[in-house]
């Protein structure tokens, strides 16, 4: 196990180091000179020279990519240019934000998915069925920009349920969480789902139906464990994608998190802040791929991590 972990932590870093290289590169990939860009057409040749200086664009390119990893190590990501405090305070003020908003849509996620995919399970082939597979593949189809927006126009504006956009409360959380959760059911419904009719063709399912036990212990007990480690890939996936990917979202509820801290990055050429968003969240991903693995041998101690390591 030990052997494994440091495996995938090995693994993890070298990811790390691609994205790192990235992030560096992004200010080198920009048209023109990104000095220009930041200070602007009417910035004199004295700001560009010294921002250039500060930056350390002046060195060569290998020595400014060390830098720059050297002082990621340290847990330093540079300074916003737009408030001139660190890139790392200014993420760590709107992750949870960020966190709030993907846990919620994650639980509304969870629990319709598994539940839609075991009953299209157990009632397979039948106007259940169908149904719930119909709406997933609709979920899948949906833009999430325009799901939120009908709901705002429906609960808000039409029923005026909720408050339009900009508060971080319970209520503000309701239609962002809901457009996030049922977005990300239809994925993990459609996987459960397909594990689901597997396990429940095999013996044992039959044994334990034939020793009288219930409806629900046979679907919930016996055959849903079994078909989780699927589920859980795809539920650790799904969490690493709404922390990093709500940035639609947030930006059509106006919710104050990672993404629209990007946007507001992007729009104001603030080049560190994007760097240390996409460095940030890059870590993110990688922290809960290397959890969901560590998760399938505590899920079925039966699965040996030797051959789960050859099996992925």
């Amino acid at each position: 196990m030990k052997q494994f972990l440091l495996q995938r932590l090995g693994s993890g870093l070298i990811v790390l180091l691609g994205i790192s290289i990235f992030s560096f590169a992004l200010i080198h990939l920009i048209p023109g000179d990104p000095i220009r860009i930041m200070l602007g057409e009417n910035a004199t040749a004295e700001q560009v020279q010294a921002l250039r200086e500060q930056l350390g664009l002046n060195q060569p390119l290998l020595t400014q990519y060390f830098q720059y990893l050297s002082h990621v190590v340290q847990g330093d990501l540079g300074t916003s240019f737009k408030t001139g405090r660190p890139v790392l305070t200014e993420i760590m003020e709107r992750f949870p934000a960020t966190v709030k908003l993907a846990a919620s849509g994650m639980l509304i996620a969870i629990f319709i998915g598994i539940t839609m995919g075991i009953l299209a399970a157990r009632f397979k082939d039948t106007l259940l069925d169908f149904s719930a597979m119909s709406l997933a593949t609709l979920g899948v189809s949906i833009p999430s920009f325009w799901l939120g927006i009908l709901l705002i126009m429906f609960f808000t504006v039409k029923l005026g349920w909720f408050p339009i956009a900009g508060g971080t409360g319970f209520m503000d959380l309701v239609l962002p969480a809901v457009t996030l959760g049922v977005l990300a059911s239809t994925v993990i419904s459609r996987l459960t789902r397909a594990g689901m009719v597997e396990v429940l063709t095999f013996d044992y399912i039959r044994t334990a139906r034939a020793k009288g036990l219930g409806e629900s212990a046979v679907l919930f007990v016996h055959a849903f464990r079994n078909a989780m480690i699927p589920v859980v890939t795809i539920v650790g996936l799904q969490i690493a994608s709404l922390l990093g990917g709500t940035v639609i979202i947030e930006r059509v509820f106006d919710w104050p998190g990672l993404g629209s801290l990007a946007i507001s990055a992007i729009a104001s050429r603030d080049f560190p802040l994007v760097q240390g968003i996409i460095l940030f969240i890059g870590v993110i991903f990688v922290l809960i791929n290397v959890l969901v693995d560590v998760l399938y041998s505590v899920i079925d101690p039966r699965i040996e991590v030797g051959k789960l390591k050859e099996g992925t």
